[in-house]
């Protein structure tokens, strides 16, 4: 499956909240959002529109490896 171009942060936080992210500050441009699922994980997204695509496929394959899938089970799971 094919990265989103047009993803804005906003709605990368509504996406990962599905996997049990939560916002827990923001400071300036940056969001950091934490998961207590499977161990604590912190992530810091960048507060842009749109995000550049080899940002988003970073911060998804940090998110699939903490939940211990691969990155394209981790995009279909957020982007069905």
């Amino acid at each position: 499956m094919k990265l989103p171009r047009d993803l804005s942060a906003e709605d990368l936080v509504q996406k990962l909240k599905q996997l049990g992210y939560q916002v827990s500050r923001q400071t300036g441009s940056h969001i950091r959002l934490t998961s207590t699922q499977q161990g604590e994980h912190h992530i810091t997204l960048p507060n842009h529109t749109p995000l550049r695509v080899g940002t988003l496929s970073a911060i998804l394959t940090d998110v699939a490896e903490h939940f211990s899938m691969t990155r394209e089970e981790c995009i279909q799971k957020l982007f069905r």
